[in-house]
């Protein structure tokens, strides 16, 4: 029976982490679903982000909230994976809806299909401003809540989202105009 056999004592760090798992991984794979609306690419942030946590020399300490740290990692690792990843469907391999009109097939883009859009234009951002981006506008943190987060101040945050902003707005029309 292996209960009663002893159980080797766990290598430093892994109960740590092993609590800080149980605490924070459902955060880490929702934070990387909304990203990648993708379960097995959030799963894999997941998995990455904790193996990576693993190997840190140091642990948080006492009264430190990991829950930032983890955030970012996670944000961070769902945005590599969205760059990796860089696919677009062509609108022709897009199936219409069966409630879809005559205009809206032609006129029109459908939400998931803008979804994966935005998702490899975000991609294309610098990773700094994709992450600020997201911390904002996915996760819904306030740009002081961010610059915290990040260790900068609130107006670079304000002025990484509005150039974000406009970067994918630019690159989502001109993306539209090509493909009409």
């Amino acid at each position: 029976m292996n209960a009663l056999k002893p159980q080797p004592p766990l290598p430093a760090g892994i109960d740590e982490v092993e609590r800080l798992y149980r605490e924070h991984h459902e955060m880490v794979l929702r934070t990387a679903y909304r990203l990648t609306r993708s379960m097995g690419d959030a799963e894999d942030v997941l998995h990455s982000v904790f193996a990576r946590l693993m190997q840190r020399e140091e642990s948080f300490g006492s009264g430190v909230n990991p829950g930032p740290y983890l955030h970012r990692a996670a944000v961070n690792a769902a945005i590599d994976i969205l760059r990796r990843r860089q696919r677009l469907v062509p609108l022709e391999a897009v199936p219409p809806s069966e409630d879809a009109t005559e205009e809206s097939q032609t006129g029109f883009v459908s939400r998931r299909e803008l979804g994966e859009r935005l998702r490899a234009a975000l991609a294309r951002l610098p990773e700094r401003a994709a992450e600020i981006f997201v911390l904002r506008h996915v996760e819904g943190y306030s740009n002081r809540e961010i610059g915290r987060l990040l260790g900068i101040s609130w107006g670079s945050v304000a002025v990484t989202v509005h150039r974000a902003r406009r970067r994918l707005q630019t690159e989502l029309l001109a993306e539209g105009r090509a493909r009409s």
